[in-house]
């Protein structure tokens, strides 16, 4: 799963669309296109959300439909769901709202596979009770990614043993690199990051056992709207890929139990 934090504008996410989905396919992986139509989470009243639910909806269409590739979004009330079920091919409950039980349901409830991503405050453990949520739907499109525990204060520590005890309750398990490298509130009305870290850490989950990777990758980082610390560059992106990509070849033919 990959693309920006946030959909800036429909150029800007057109292009990071087809320039991940040529750089993926190149390595013949398979791709989910992200981005967020709304970053409700956000530190500030002032930060930059995104284009909201219908324009950011149309732009993920015309993203899925023209360049034929699937794609993901969060939803954070309940009321949105259907509307962004109707476009998006897997739907995602952010981390600060992953014991939200309603919104849990709603968006079970779409038959659409739904990646929840663990709370910051969550230990592993306890996401068996949102297994179990999304389940009582007769919905099991279950997916769970990883992104850190809080750490004190502004800070995140990314545990590989989360990426084992999730992978025991029998569902895909995946690693955001890139939130998990975020330092929550450092900048006071923004969050700042250690991006050079995203490779090691990816490096680390991917021989834990990790299904698959989130990634938030930008043209120019810098000058990203959201998450710009942390975002990693996209030309960055293929001698990662290929270092990762090598390290699942060998867990999962070494330790076939470790990883789907």
């Amino acid at each position: 799963m990959a693309g920006p934090c946030v959909i800036e504008t429909r150029e800007t996410c057109l292009n990071i669309a087809k320039e991940l989905k040529g750089l993926l396919l190149g390595l013949n992986l398979p791709f989910i296109f992200k981005a967020s139509y709304d970053k409700a989470n956000r530190s500030s009243i002032h930060s930059y959300r995104g284009p909201g639910l219908e324009e950011g909806l149309e732009i993920l269409h015309e993203i899925r439909s023209s360049l034929d590739i699937p794609v993901l979004s969060d939803v954070h009330s309940p009321g949105e769901v259907e509307k962004a079920a109707r476009v998006l091919d897997i739907i995602q409950i952010p981390a600060f709202l992953c014991r939200q039980t309603d919104l849990i349901l709603s968006a079970a409830e779409t038959g659409k596979p739904v990646n929840v991503k663990k709370g910051q405050f969550t230990a592993p453990w306890e996401m068996a009770q949102v297994a179990e949520k999304i389940l009582s739907t007769g919905n099991d499109q279950i997916l769970f990614t990883e992104r850190g525990t809080a750490f004190g204060y502004n800070n995140l520590v990314s545990d590989m043993r989360s990426i084992v005890i999730l992978k025991e309750m029998g569902y895909p398990v995946l690693f955001d690199a890139t939130h998990s490298v975020q330092l929550p509130g450092e900048q006071g009305s923004c969050s700042g990051g250690d991006r050079h870290m995203v490779g090691p850490l990816a490096m680390a989950a991917m021989a834990a056992g990790a299904d698959g990777l989130f990634l938030e990758v930008h043209s120019q980082p810098e000058n990203a709207l959201c998450d710009a610390a942390t975002m990693l560059p996209i030309d960055k992106l293929s001698p990662l890929l290929k270092k990762l990509k090598a390290i699942h070849k060998i867990v999962k033919e070494d330790f076939p139990g470790t990883s789907a």
